[in-house]
C-alpha cells in the first residue's frame, strides 16, 4: 500500500486529492497538512511514502518544506511531488535543487496524478508532459560553471552514456530506443548510476548531470 500525504492550504483541493487516492485499491491517504510547518511534522511523524506539496503554503512555503524533509537522513526513502498551479511556475526550478521528485500542476488529469504517485515510488522523476526539457533547458540556463567530473569516477561509460541520456530529458523507453536495448536493461543501467552517485531518483541525477559537466547548455536539440 502506497502512503500519500496530502499538504495544501487549500481544504478543497486536500478533499478531492483525498477522495481520488483513497479510491485505489493500492494508495491510501495517510494524513494531511496545511501549511509547510505542520507538513514537515506530519512526515517526520507517519513516514509516508509520498508527499503531494503545494509550493505556495503559509507559514513555511513548500520549497523550504521540501528541502528540510529532502535534507533529513532519515527520511530518506519520502519523495515530494510539488504542486502548482501553473507549468511555469518561478519555483519549479529550485524546487528540483531542493531534491523534489517531481512536478505537477493542480488541474492534471486523474490518470496523470495516480501515475505520478505510482511512479515516484518506483524511482522515477515525474513531470507534467511537457515541461520536462523545458525544466531542463531552464536549468542548463541557470547552472553554474561545471564542477570537477571527479564524482563520476566511478560510472562505467555506458552508465555515464545513459545519465546524459537523463540528463537531457528522456524517458527509460527513449533511452532503450537510442541505445538499442530493452526498457528493463536501461532502467537497470539508470538504478546502478543513481546507487553509485547516491542520488536520490532520477530528477537529482539531471541535476548532476550538469553540475558535473557531463550535459552541457545547447544538448537539447
Amino acid at each position: 500500500m502506497i502512503r500519500v500525504l496530502l499538504a495544501d492550504d487549500q481544504s478543497l483541493v486536500r478533499a478531492g486529492f483525498k477522495a481520488l487516492l483513497d479510491a485505489q485499491p493500492d494508495i491510501t491517504v495517510a494524513g494531511e497538512a496545511a501549511d509547510g510547518e505542520e507538513a514537515v511534522r506530519a512526515v517526520t511523524e507517519l513516514r509516508p511514502d509520498v508527499v503531494l506539496m503545494d509550493i505556495r503554503m503559509p507559514l513555511l512555503d513548500g520549497l523550504a518544506a521540501t528541502r528540510r524533509i529532502t535534507e533529513e537522513p532519515g527520511l530518506a526513502g519520502v519523495k515530494v511531488v510539488m504542486l502548482t498551479t501553473f507549468e511555469l511556475d518561478e519555483y519549479v526550478f529550485e524546487a528540483i535543487r531542493s531534491g523534489a521528485s517531481g512536478f505537477l500542476v493542480k488541474d492534471t488529469e486523474p490518470d496523470e496524478l495516480l501515475r505520478a504517485v505510482r511512479a515516484v515510488v518506483d524511482g522515477d522523476a515525474l513531470l507534467s508532459p511537457g515541461v520536462t526539457r523545458r525544466l531542463i533547458a531552464e536549468f542548463a540556463a541557470r547552472s553554474k560553471e561545471p564542477a570537477a567530473a571527479d564524482a563520476l569516477s566511478g560510472l562505467t561509460e555506458r552508465e555515464r552514456e545513459v545519465m546524459a541520456l537523463v540528463g537531457i530529458g528522456l524517458s527509460n523507453e527513449e533511452i532503450a530506443r537510442r541505445l538499442v536495448v530493452s526498457p528493463l536493461t536501461a532502467k537497470t543501467h539508470v538504478s546502478r548510476t543513481m546507487v553509485k552517485l547516491g542520488a536520490r531518483d532520477r530528477a537529482q541525477l539531471v541535476v548532476l548531470a550538469y553540475e558535473s559537466g557531463l550535459v552541457r547548455p545547447g544538448w537539447l536539440g
